[in-house]
């Protein structure tokens, strides 16, 4: 009777270990429908609201899970050069790591392309999610990712320092 509840016990485990693998890697995460002209935007300099820019090849995935599954990858024509020029540059050099089935998207090679400068990181949307902002990189071939990561009111939000009168109040909870 022992070896039996043993591997009652052991094949239970398994199978929820690997339901919850299945639902972090897979389950939550959906195709995001092309919005032609929305998808991809980036905030001029000295500017609040986020300026489409051109774009083409355009593919990403999302998660009402968490505010920080976007992914997207795109290309364009525009250099990043001519990017910088006209739009606010971010110094979030930290994507997130995408699911390994959504392969255009890789985090540590467009993470060490902004750290070696052959990428730029530009500010897309600030506070898509109370404290999370949309992060667009453009590389030198023209290829380009997007991502959400935390600003200073999420960092303060979720650490639980004093947000502060510079960060927008928290959405109500849902009832």
């Amino acid at each position: 009777m022992g070896k039996f509840l043993a591997m009652l016990i052991l094949v239970c485990a398994v199978g929820a270990g690997a339901g919850m693998y299945y639902l972090q890697v897979y389950h939550y995460y959906e195709e995001v429908e092309l919005t032609p002209g929305q998808d991809v935007v980036l905030v001029p300099q000295g500017g609040d609201e986020g300026v489409a820019i051109a774009y083409s090849d355009f593919q990403a995935i999302d998660a009402s899970s968490s505010p920080i599954r976007y992914r997207a990858c795109f290309t364009s024509s525009l250099s990043r050069e001519e990017l910088a020029q006209i739009y606010t540059v971010s110094d979030q050099h930290q994507p997130r790591i995408a699911p390994g089935w959504f392969d255009c998207f890789d985090a540590q090679a467009i993470g060490a392309a902004l750290e070696a400068g052959t990428a730029t990181a530009f500010l897309s949307v600030k506070n898509i999610k109370h404290g999370y902002d949309r992060i667009v990189a453009v590389t030198d071939e023209g290829m380009g990712y997007v991502w959400h990561d935390s600003n200073n009111c999420g960092k303060k939000a979720y650490d639980g320092t004093v947000i502060g009168e510079t960060c927008p109040e928290l959405p109500a909870a849902s009832q």
